[in-house]
């Protein structure tokens, strides 16, 4: 295999877990140049992608790829998992973008650290079949964890990979995983997570929220998703109201001055309230009443409220409406 005039070279699908790391091993053992291609969303990041190449030194491509993936997240072909997550259609999306890369990058197949019947609705033979058939790739993918279980690929018939030297792994269980580590001195690896949003319930409710009221899904708004509390005004109009110092930063940190409203509460503690394209002077009052709810203002107390919007700055007096009037808006 390794008398080709020229190395062969495989670009791997990486998250940066065991799996993908000891993939990438494998097949790095039998002398192949191997690297990495990690993709990234306000869904999901390529941190530890980025830890899994500088520990192993793997060069790694990072691609953002958030406008082809919610092209295919607002109507998956297969559908939904428990929450908002597509996953096989994610896999296949993620192979037939790397597939373009490989071929751009003139190198001779794909590999990935998927393990037969390791997720029970990703990772069956039926799902692998799909993931291959939908991409357009199935003539250049190689699973070297479970390829001896597998058919025989393309890159195995031609001699590119020695299918002796390429694992049989199945199952749920990763004790054969680290024990390959144990062996091969990989002692820096993440535990086990699934480090997607659209798995999530809240983030998941909160996006469906957005499919359904045709809001703007920037990135912006889809990493907004992620903190404080999403409250419902009308079909129109949602706030987003800061829990923690944390959110309030993450909050003004993703808002649009150019578009947005936000909201601070004057003389006492409280929350950032976002109101995403602003809003109507009705919605304004009613936005700065539920930051004045949210804040430590005494019970009834008038409590001043900073609104400050593109090109135009104001103080409103309100009195507080108390959070738990709120319950049947929270989008939660």
């Amino acid at each position: 295999m390794n008398n080709h005039e020229n190395k062969v070279r495989a670009l791997g699908l990486c998250s940066g877990g065991l799996d993908s790391i000891l993939s990438a091993v494998v097949l790095r053992n039998q002398g192949i140049s191997v690297e990495w291609i990690s993709f990234e969303t306000p869904f999901f990041s390529s941190e530890k992608a980025r830890r899994a190449s500088a520990r192993l030194r793997i060069p790694l491509i990072v691609q953002n790829i958030t406008r082809s993936y919610l092209e295919m997240l607002r109507d998956p072909p297969c559908g939904y998992g428990q929450h908002m997550n597509p996953c096989m259609d994610c896999h296949a999306l993620m192979f037939r973008l790397a597939g373009e890369v490989m071929k751009g990058r003139q190198m001779d197949f794909l590999f990935s650290g998927e393990v037969l019947g390791q997720r029970p609705m990703s990772q069956t033979r039926s799902s692998l079949r799909y993931v291959e058939k939908h991409s357009g790739c199935r003539e250049v993918i190689v699973r070297p964890l479970s390829a001896k279980l597998l058919e025989e690929s393309l890159s195995e018939k031609k001699g590119l990979v020695d299918r002796r030297l390429l694992l049989g792994l199945s199952g749920r269980s990763r004790k054969p995983q680290i024990q390959l580590a144990r062996e091969w001195g990989i002692s820096d690896y993440p535990a086990p997570a699934g480090g997607c949003l659209l798995t999530e319930t809240v983030y998941s409710n909160r996006l469906k929220d957005l499919f359904d009221h045709g809001a703007d899904c920037t990135e912006n708004a889809l990493h907004l998703l992620k903190y404080g509390r999403h409250i419902r005004l009308n079909t129109r109009l949602k706030i987003i109201v800061g829990r923690t110092l944390q959110d309030n930063t993450a909050i003004l940190d993703y808002q649009d001055p150019s578009r947005d409203m936000v909201l601070k509460t004057k003389q006492v503690p409280g929350p950032v309230v976002l109101i995403p394209l602003g809003a109507g002077n009705d919605e304004i009052l009613q936005a700065a009443s539920i930051c004045a709810g949210y804040s430590k203002a005494s019970e009834n107390m008038q409590v001043a409220v900073e609104v400050v919007s593109p090109g135009d700055q104001a103080t409103l007096w309100v009195a507080r409406t108390r959070p738990e009037s709120l319950q049947s808006m929270l989008i939660c």
